[in-house]
């Protein structure tokens, strides 16, 4: 299954209970779905999935696929920090109705997660998975970063057809292209090395910053596509300080305020996340109209 053009990792809209709010994730998959966008990714790192249960990541995988349009591919984050629960979590994902899985690398016992660890998870997950499977490599949060050896070792295995790669390393992603099969879905997951890994030939992207500017994305996208590269450029260093603001700067509390300055129903982040001060919210908000977000 080839997975290609951009795919926001949505936020996981939560009430002052902390409960999940599923009119504002309605509400707010309404809105996305007339934007271009290729599908959603549940329960990734923008959706708070370290904070989420597993019934709460089938429950969120099951209205997603309800909600998106029948063309869009719904992909659920099951990255668990066993092999045993990554692979019960996969299947109830599947059973959910995800079209795909994306499986973060296991991090805890970091040291020990080299390449024979990870090729052996990886693919005992996949030989058991009712669906395909994407790897997914983020070293921020993880503080593993799989190889390019590695990866290209597991795109043999018939059931894992790609890799979500959000180190922002573009060295690493011209490795990536050169050893893994043509077929193998290689998706950035970095805004900031978004235009130059597509420029360079990733095939599609999972960003957060799709959450607060899908179009924007996908017309980046669509202009790399056809060639318009000065505009593609334009239109992406535009998207710059977004980006930044709702990843390195204020994270996922900042997504979920920068959606609701957009009229989106962002909600509040789970605890012990905190919502962004007053002083910050003001300062997020000028970010968004300078970028014409805003109007």
């Amino acid at each position: 299954m080839r997975v290609t053009g951009i795919l926001p990792p949505i936020i996981t809209p939560f009430d002052d209970s902390g409960e999940i709010d599923w009119t504002a994730l309605d509400a707010n998959l309404e809105r996305w779905n007339e934007t271009g966008l290729a599908g959603y990714v549940v329960a990734g790192s923008n959706g708070e999935s370290a904070s989420l249960t597993c019934d709460e990541v089938a429950a969120l995988t099951e209205r997603v696929r309800l909600r998106a349009l029948p063309q869009q591919q719904v992909i659920a984050g099951t990255g668990r920090q066993s092999t045993r629960e990554t692979i019960a979590l996969t299947r109830a994902a599947a059973a959910a109705g995800a079209d795909l899985v994306l499986v973060m690398t296991p991090s805890f016992f970091a040291e020990q997660m080299g390449g024979p660890a990870l090729v052996e998870h990886y693919q005992r997950v996949a030989d058991a998975s009712p669906v395909p499977v994407l790897l997914y490599n983020v070293p921020k949060y993880t503080h593993v970063n799989m190889a390019p050896a590695t990866v290209a070792a597991l795109a043999q295995h018939p059931n894992i057809v790609g890799l979500k790669d959000s180190s922002g390393n573009i060295t690493q992603m011209i490795g990536l292209l050169s050893v893994c099969p043509r077929d193998f879905s290689l998706l950035v997951g970095n805004g900031g090395a978004f235009l130059s890994a597509v420029a360079l030939g990733a095939c599609g992207a999972v960003l957060a910053l799709a959450n607060v500017a899908p179009r924007e994305c996908v017309r980046v996208y669509e202009l790399i596509d056809s060639g318009e590269a000065a505009a593609a450029q334009e239109l992406a260093f535009r998207l710059v300080p977004v980006n930044t603001a709702v990843t390195v700067t204020y994270g996922v509390p900042g997504l979920k305020a920068a959606l609701t300055q957009l009229g989106y129903r962002g909600g509040v982040p789970r605890l012990p996340l905190q919502i962004l001060g007053a002083q910050e919210q003001r300062d997020l908000e000028a970010i968004l109209r300078k970028a014409q977000l805003i109007q």
